[in-house]
C-alpha cells in the first residue's frame, strides 16, 4: 500500500471536494429545473431554496451509501492514492464536458465509472466488487422508472381528484405544495449524492491508516461534503435547467409538484437501501412520466433519446478517462 505525505492527501481530499462542488454546480439542475420551468420560483431564489436542503440532508438520511461506495464498488484493500485521484479526474472530467454541452448526466455514474476504471489499472477486474456494482448498475434502469411511473399516476391520479375545479384554483394551489416536493427532492439529492464523496474521502483515508477502528466516514468527512454539495448547487447549472425544465415537455405546477414528488420517494428509498443512483437519471424519467400522463406527444422523444445515450456512454467513458488517469498516475509518480 502506498503511502503519502499529509499535504498531498489533504490536496486529494480538496479534489474529492471539488469533484462534490461540481457535483452540486452539475445536479442543480435535478432540484430546481421544475420548480423555475413553473416560474413559481425565480432561479436566484430556487437554488438558495435547494442548497439549504441539499445541506440538511445528513440530518435526515443514514450513511448507506457512503458504505457502498467506499467499500462496496471494488475492494477498499487495493485502494491507493493514484486509484483515488484517477476515479476523481474521470469524473471531473466527464462531468465538465458534459455541463459544457449541456447534457444532463449522471455524476454518480460517472464517480462510479472512474473508480472502476482506475481500481481495474490498479489490480484488475478482480477489485472489482461485483455485487455493488450491479446494484449501482441496477440502479441505472430501476431509478428513471420508479421515477416514470410513480409521477405518472401522481399525475393521473391528482387530475382525477381536481377533476371538478378550475384551472386557476389548482395552479394556485399546486404553487404552494411545489415548495414542498422541492424541498423533499432537494433533500433526497443531498442524501444520496454527497455520500458518494463521502465514500471516497473515507476509502482514501482508511487507505493511509487515518482511521481507528474500521472503516467508518468521520462527522468531519459528513458536513464538509454537505457544504461543498450545497456551494455547488448554489452556483447553479443553467444550461441543464434549460434542457430539464422546457426542452422534454412544458410543465404546470400540478406536473412540476407530480415529478418533484415521484423523484423524491424515489432518492429516499434508493437512500434507504444504500444504492448510489443518479438524480438526473430519476428526475428525467419522473419528468417524462408528468409529459406521458398528458398525452404521449407532449413528450419531445428526440430529446429523451439523446439524455438517455449520455446515460449509457457515462459510466465506460468514465471509466476509460479514469483507468488512463490512473496509469499515468503510477507512471510519472
Amino acid at each position: 500500500m502506498t503511502m503519502i505525505s499529509l499535504p498531498l492527501l489533504y490536496s486529494l481530499i480538496a479534489v474529492a471536494l471539488l469533484f462534490d462542488l461540481l457535483n452540486g454546480l452539475h445536479d442543480a439542475a435535478n432540484s430546481i429545473a421544475t420548480i423555475v420551468s413553473t416560474r413559481v420560483l425565480s432561479p436566484k431564489f430556487a437554488v438558495l431554496w435547494a442548497a439549504f436542503f441539499n445541506f440538511i440532508a445528513f440530518m435526515v438520511f443514514g450513511l448507506s451509501v457512503a458504505n457502498t461506495v467506499g467499500s462496496g464498488i471494488i475492494d477498499p484493500k487495493i485502494v491507493d492514492p493514484a486509484v483515488i485521484f484517477g476515479a476523481l479526474m474521470g469524473a471531473i472530467i466527464w462531468n465538465v464536458l458534459t455541463w459544457i454541452v449541456g447534457i444532463p448526466s449522471s455524476s454518480s455514474h460517472a464517480l462510479i465509472g472512474g473508480l472502476v476504471g482506475a481500481g481495474s489499472v490498479k489490480a484488475g477486474f478482480s477489485a472489482v466488487v461485483w455485487g455493488g456494482l450491479l446494484k449501482t448498475a441496477a440502479g441505472i434502469v430501476s431509478s428513471p422508472a420508479l421515477g416514470f411511473a410513480l409521477a405518472l399516476f401522481l399525475s393521473l391520479g391528482v387530475s382525477w381528484f381536481f377533476i371538478r375545479s378550475t384551472p386557476w384554483a389548482v395552479d394556485k394551489y399546486f404553487r404552494y405544495l411545489q415548495f414542498v416536493s422541492a424541498s423533499f427532492y432537494s433533500l433526497g439529492h443531498g442524501g444520496n449524492d454527497a455520500q458518494k464523496t463521502m465514500g471516497i474521502i473515507a476509502v482514501l483515508l482508511y487507505s493511509q491508516g487515518q482511521l481507528e477502528g474500521g472503516f467508518h466516514v468521520p462527522f468531519w468527512v459528513v458536513i464538509s461534503c454537505q457544504a461543498a454539495m450545497g456551494l455547488g448547487t448554489l452556483f447553479g447549472g443553467w444550461r441543464i435547467v434549460h434542457t430539464m425544465g422546457s426542452k422534454i415537455t412544458r410543465l404546470s405546477p400540478q406536473q412540476g409538484f407530480c415529478a418533484e414528488t415521484g423523484g423524491a420517494i424515489t432518492l429516499f428509498l434508493a437512500t434507504h437501501f444504500g444504492v448510489p443512483v443518479s438524480t438526473t437519471h430519476t428526475i428525467t424519467g419522473a419528468i417524462i412520466g408528468v409529459g406521458a400522463a398528458r398525452r404521449v406527444s407532449a413528450v419531445r422523444w428526440n430529446v429523451a433519446k439523446d439524455i438517455v445515450m449520455a446515460w449509457v456512454v457515462t459510466m465506460p467513458a468514465a471509466a476509460l478517462i479514469g483507468a488512463a488517469v490512473c496509469a499515468l498516475t503510477k507512471y510519472f509518480g
